[in-house]
């Protein structure tokens, strides 16, 4: 057993000559002017920066993404379709001309398509619109809030509480809230669960960013409500505050929230989703923002590892007993990234052997068939990362060690052929110095 131990250790000390330890000073991540922050690789759900991220805190407008998810899920389901005429109660009506509020105006005795409000609640937050939307899916406002909590949960979320479709305040609505909330309720959500359902959103529905990126909509075309809608938005191309690769995604301001947004960026085939929750204005949630995207971008690295196929440096064979061959060629079976802050600690690469495969001496037994699993490759992440949104989102950080080529078990013939051979290498090697010391 010492022998296995002492040889799964110089095998992992060789595969650490991959990577070194960098010592350069360790690159600082970005202080936000907000209470709560998160920024996440949008494929994998890894998160690259967190602050105050599982605290509960008022979402505002950011509540209308789960709206928008529950449009899509029906949309695909076929309950119903973007060319549905939904009509406006009442309620509605009153909503969308109330002052104060991000509104297009709705009128009783007029019927608006599903995707007309849908364009009006993804680009100008428009609450009247998102009620006439909830009404329209589940029959009422407050059996929408159902379906909004429990997808929440069937998500994963767990710090939040939906109690209206728009994320107002309900003391905005009049009396009009929904049934069995409070008066003065707001939605709640952590960073980390706003996070999680943008991210369930952009992958599950990627069609919503041709919205989300609309500098602009024309709604009531031909109407005398018609009105041109622009993008609350400003990090998208053309406006003042403009990222280059930004294309979503919600923001949301009340008074108890502050001003918050929910922003995704693209570039060099890398994506990130970011939440900043109660900066002091609207423009400080995109100047905050943009420091997440440049510390994603400029400081952070995504970098490969361990690549599927690869020999690896140091130990590019293993031994191996009773064989035809003394030793088998090993490689990598599969990928491994890690992210990593630029003059920080790189991970580090080890590898375990199968102990069920080799012997006391730390040799694998054979036969050994190309493609068998010998071991493990694992990266120990030190530096930025190693952290999900959801452990359901986790990428295991090990992989296999294959064998690359196939060692047939050696016979009675052809070990007793070795013997003989070494044998005879003995004795002539025993006679070449016995004819020197003669001459």
């Amino acid at each position: 057993m010492k022998s296995l131990l002492k040889s799964s250790l110089a095998l992992a000390i060789a595969v650490m000559m991959l990577v070194g330890l960098h010592m350069d000073v360790e690159a600082e991540a970005p202080a936000l002017e907000a209470e709560a922050a998160i920024l996440v690789d949008a494929e994998t759900g890894e998160i690259v920066y967190q602050d105050n991220i599982d605290t509960s805190l008022p979402p505002a407008s950011m509540s209308k993404m789960m709206a928008e998810y529950l449009v899509h899920q029906a949309i695909d389901e076929q309950s119903i379709s973007w060319e549905d005429e939904v009509e406006i109660s009442s309620k509605v009506a009153a909503l969308s001309i109330r002052p104060g509020l991000a509104n297009v105006p709705l009128r009783e005795s007029q019927s608006y398509t599903v995707e007309e409000l849908y364009e009006a609640m993804a680009v100008d937050s428009a609450n009247g619109a998102t009620v006439a939307l909830a009404e329209h899916l589940a029959g009422s406002e407050r059996a929408f809030v159902d379906e909004m909590n429990a997808k929440a949960e069937q998500l994963g979320m767990s710090d939040y509480k939906f109690v209206n479709a728009s994320g107002l305040n309900n003391t905005s609505m009049a009396g009009e809230h929904p049934s069995g909330t409070g008066a003065d309720e707001e939605n709640m959500m952590s960073a980390r669960d706003t996070a999680i359902l943008a991210y369930n959103l952009l992958n599950d529905y990627p069609e919503i960013l041709e919205i989300a990126s609309e500098e602009e909509v024309l709604f009531g075309e031909g109407t005398n409500d018609e009105v041109v809608l622009e993008n609350w938005n400003w990090m998208l191309p053309g406006f003042e505050q403009e990222y280059e690769g930004v294309d979503g995604l919600k923001t949301g301001s009340t008074n108890l929230a502050g001003n918050a947004f929910t922003g995704t960026v693209e570039r060099d085939e890398r994506r990130y989703i970011s939440v900043v929750m109660r900066t002091e204005s609207r423009n400080a949630r995109f100047t905050e923002t943009a420091k997440l995207y440049d510390y994603g971008f400029d400081v952070i690295s995504e970098n490969k590892y361990v690549e599927e196929g690869e020999s690896l440096q140091g130990s590019s064979t293993l031994p191996v007993s009773q064989g035809r061959n003394d030793e088998v060629a090993v490689v990598a079976g599969d990928n491994i990234s890690a992210y990593v802050e630029e003059g920080g600690k790189e991970p580090q690469i080890d590898t375990m052997l199968d102990s069920e495969k080799v012997d006391e001496e730390g040799n694998l037994q054979a036969p050994v068939k190309k493609g068998d699993v010998v071991g493990t490759i694992r990266l120990q992440t030190n530096g930025t990362g190693g952290e999900y949104l959801l452990d359901s989102m986790r990428v295991p950080n090990r992989v296999p060690l294959i064998a690359d080529e196939t060692i047939e078990e050696a016979t009675w013939f052809s070990s007793a052929l070795d013997n003989v051979g070494g044998l005879f290498n003995s004795i002539r090697y025993n006679a070449g110095d016995w004819m020197k010391n003669i001459l």
